[in-house]
Order: structure tokens, then sequence, then C-alpha cells
């Protein structure tokens, strides 16, 4: 009788607390390293992916103003006959849709973007037009910093338009690049006037182009 009562009030205790004891971390038996190498050569997209990234970035242009747009700044003579450098089909002359890339591909899309990025610098950068209505150069005025670190704000608003993340997370250098690039463009134009295009609005015109020259938005 006594050991069943003992058995019962034993059952009723409470639980035995156990504290908790660090533990050394245990050794790995083996280190494998990580392959982060390329496995196969980079491709850029089709061609028609980045003739509606051009038109949705510079505001939903219809392919005909494009066109226009080329011949007028002296790009392009006759929009048909960049049909097939461009990777398109051309049925006219029974050539099918390019399926890889090729130098002459890049250098017409190279053309294409001169002509686009004149062309939103014509429309964006005047004084007039809030940067609310601006398209590309989505900040305000016209500004000329006189330093990096005032070109840093208005590059990282066509950092994100054209390669979709913020300028600070990019490789270290790059905005400071893009500045020379300005400066350089601005400081040439100031000794040979550009047709139709400030000093500052043919360096924002070449940071745009640079933008849309980059790897990250042919590879993306």
């Amino acid at each position: 009788m006594k050991r069943a009562v003992l058995l019962l009030v034993l059952g009723c205790s409470p639980p035995l607390a156990i504290a908790p004891k660090d533990q050394a971390p245990a050794a790995p038996v083996f280190v494998t390293a990580q392959d982060s190498s390329p496995k196969e050569e980079v491709r850029m997209l089709p061609a028609e992916a980045y003739l509606r990234t051009y038109l949705q970035l510079f505001g939903a242009t219809a392919p005909l103003e494009v066109q226009r747009s080329a011949r007028r700044n002296g790009l392009f003579d006759s929009w048909n006959e960049y049909a097939a450098a461009l990777g398109l089909p051309d049925h006219r002359n029974d050539l099918p849709r390019s399926s890889q890339t090729n130098a002459l591909m890049i250098a017409t899309f190279d053309r294409l973007a001169i002509a686009l990025c004149v062309r939103a610098a014509e429309q964006d950068l005047r004084p007039q037009v809030a940067p609310g209505q601006r398209l590309v150069f989505a900040f305000a005025g016209t500004p000329r910093p006189g330093d990096a670190r005032a070109f840093a704000e208005p590059f990282d608003v066509l950092h994100r338009t054209f390669l979709g993340y913020p300028a600070a997370l990019a490789p270290p250098g790059r905005t400071r690049a893009f500045f020379s690039l300005f400066q350089a463009t601005v400081a040439r134009h100031e000794k040979t006037p550009a047709r139709g295009l400030g000093p500052v609005e043919a360096g924002w015109a070449a940071v745009c182009l640079g933008l849309a020259r980059h790897p990250e938005f042919h590879t993306y």
C-alpha cells in the first residue's frame, strides 16, 4: 500500500527540468567549394522582347513613330531594310526570324537605342515638362551636377528604369564611371554643339544610351 501511494505521488510530481547546454558545432566531414561559373554562354533575348521593352520604356511609342524618330535623327533611312538586321522576319524577301544573336543585330539595336535616347531627351528635358510627366528622365529640371554625389540621385532614376534596381547595389565605381561619361559628353558638346540638344541634354542622352548598351540590360 505504501509503495502504491509512493508511485502515485511520484507520478503527480512535476517533470524534471533539464537545462540546455551549449554544444560545440559539429566538425564538417568534408568541404565542397561552390561552383558559380557560367554553365553556358550568355544569350540575348529575342528581338521582339527588346522592341517591347523599348516601346515600354520610351512611352509605348508606336513603331511608326520610332521609325520616324530614327529617320529624323539620321540613323535609319528605311525601316524595312533593317528588319532582318533586328532579327525580325521579312516576309517580302522570305527571310525567317533570326534564332541567334549576331554582331549586326547588336549594332542595329544600338542605333535604335541612340534614336530613342535622343528623342527622350528632346521630349523630357524641356523646362516646362514636370517630372511626373517625363517618361525616362523623371527628375526635376535638367541638372548639371558638379560632382559624383550630386549626380547619384538623377542617375539612380535612370538606373532603376533600365536595369531594375538601385544604383547603390551596383558594383562599386559604376556611378562615378557614368558621371565621367556625362562630364566628357557635356564638354565635347560645348565645343561642338549638337543639333537639337544642348550640352547638358546631350550628356543625359549619353547616360541613357550607356544604360541601354549595358550587358545587364541585354541579358535579362
